[in-house]
């Protein structure tokens, strides 16, 4: 199972397992959670939303339904964004502020959320927000 201590490894998670996917569509947004044991180990993903263009509707409980089922210890959140520019969105952001709450009422921590564009992605556990 892969180990996901940063970004980069869930982003080669990503190009590896996700991307490849019959159901995966660059061309729209698309949302994964990756499901962590205690050694920040892989278990699996879950597809959260296949969204259009510009976003993907997700919500805190369906995030966290794979999760709890999987006995995961984290989360790594997902998405791609079609514009190739993983800059966060104002929906990003407050995305991102409304799992981490509802992970730590679960006890099922936000390890990171990342935003995969075409040759760069953005970690919001690097730019210091989680």
């Amino acid at each position: 199972m892969m180990r996901v201590t940063g970004p980069d490894a869930a982003v080669h998670y990503w190009r590896q397992h996700v991307a490849p996917s019959p159901a995966f569509n660059a061309d729209c947004e698309y949302v994964v959670v990756l499901l962590l044991n205690v050694r920040l180990r892989v278990r699996g993903h879950h597809v959260l939303s296949m969204g259009g263009l510009s976003e993907a509707p997700v919500h805190p409980r369906e995030c966290f339904r794979a999760a709890v089922l999987a006995a995961a210890h984290a989360i790594v959140l997902m998405h791609n964004h079609p514009s190739g520019e993983p800059d966060p969105s104002a929906s990003d952001q407050h995305l991102t502020q409304r799992i981490r709450d509802a992970g730590r009422v679960l006890g099922i921590q936000l390890h990171d959320h990342v935003i995969v564009g075409h040759n760069r992605y953005f970690s919001f556990k690097e730019a210091g927000v989680l």
